[in-house]
């Protein structure tokens, strides 16, 4: 399968830079007769069914980007993207410039903080050791790492904006983007529908904005993600599917923590057991997957592991079909744009083929 096959035109005045508020933004709805709807974030109680199990990732993004410089040095500003912790005081980052942190160079920052680089590997990743642990340092010296297609600063209003409402668990570097709709009273409006909510953890690395660049699919290879499923959720999952109710994912996040903790079940029946783990989970068309029925996501970039992703999960013509609507009703794309609702495919057509 070729990369290009997951290509399409979008216009850069269709990347939203700045959010709508929470529930307003647009919803393409792919329904179970392949038609296409337009409607809003905030019908989704209309949209789910009493007895769903809306699955949310509640991991917390960290203000990851750092700004110093040389140690010494009068000039020369040093951007640090921290990308995984690796022990007390040393971490793994992306620096730039890359030629000025070389190992050995020593690195200031303001209020008295300083790192030294360790290592430079070939994948470029810096191993960067701090002279205390950095994370007391962040609240007031990081910058939220808003991707790099949005073409500006990150802004103090980004520091609420660019996290979902129920972020609970630090250590990621972006967010689980779908979940950055919902509002506190959404969610209550879906509480009140009879549709549940069960948090699970991805804490989203560096690989969210890694791109494919192999000409065949099968060639790229996925960044390792931790995650972690609590009891109360996989409980709850086993009881929706005991049930035979259906199981709705916010965001591709969600899809590859349930989908990978199912591969995990020694037993092969695809249960999700509550524990911790790490994914490299790569789901392109052709995947079977055993856990989700129906994912919110937001509009991604073309050739992407997140696009590739959804066309499994929904069908690729249909996919790209509503990709080129969107493109074409003004929809807002991206991070901080507008979303998409969709059934699994293949459910789908079981349940039409159904006596």
């Amino acid at each position: 399968m070729l990369t290009a096959e997951f290509d399409y035109d979008l216009p850069d005045a269709a990347i939203a830079d700045r959010p709508a508020p929470r529930g307003e933004s647009r919803l393409l709805v792919l329904d179970r007769e392949g038609l296409d709807r337009h409607q809003k974030v905030r019908d989704l109680p209309e949209l789910l069914r009493p007895g769903d199990l809306v699955v949310v990732n509640d991991t917390r993004v960290i203000p990851a980007r750092l700004y110093g410089r040389r140690a010494g040095a009068g000039e020369g500003r040093i951007e640090l993207l921290l990308v995984e912790k690796r022990s007390e005081r040393e971490w793994e980052a992306l620096a730039k410039p890359g030629r000025r942190t070389r190992p050995g160079t020593g690195l200031e920052f303001e209020g008295g903080l300083t790192a030294e680089v360790v290592e430079k590997r070939e994948d470029g990743r810096h191993l960067i050791r701090f002279g205390e642990p950095v994370e007391g340092h962040l609240e007031r010296l990081g910058h939220i790492p808003l991707p790099p297609y949005i073409k500006r600063p990150d802004e103090p209003a980004d520091r609420e904006r660019y996290q979902t409402v129920y972020a609970r668990n630090p250590g990621a570097i972006a967010a689980p983007t779908a979940g950055l709709h919902f509002s506190e009273d959404l969610l209550e409006a879906l509480r009140q529908k009879g549709i549940g909510i069960a948090p699970v953890t991805l804490h989203v690395g560096i690989g969210t904005f890694k791109p494919v660049t192999a000409e065949l699919v099968h060639e790229h290879r996925m960044e390792s993600e931790r995650y972690a499923v609590p009891e109360a959720t996989a409980a709850a999952l086993a009881q929706t599917r005991a049930e035979g109710r259906r199981v709705v994912a916010v965001g591709t996040t969600v899809v590859r923590t349930l989908e990978s903790a199912a591969l995990e079940d020694p037993a092969g029946t695809g249960t999700v057991r509550p524990g911790e783990g790490t994914t490299a989970l790569f789901i392109t068309p052709g995947f079977h997957f055993q856990v989700v029925d129906v994912l919110l996501t937001n509009f991604h970039l073309p050739r992407s592991t997140l696009l590739m992703l959804v066309s499994a999960f929904a069908g690729q013509e249909r996919v790209l079909a509503a990709y080129r609507e969107a493109v074409a009703e003004g929809y807002r794309f991206y991070s901080y744009g507008d979303a998409m609702l969709a059934e699994r495919r293949a459910i789908r057509l079981a349940r039409t083929a159904a006596p």
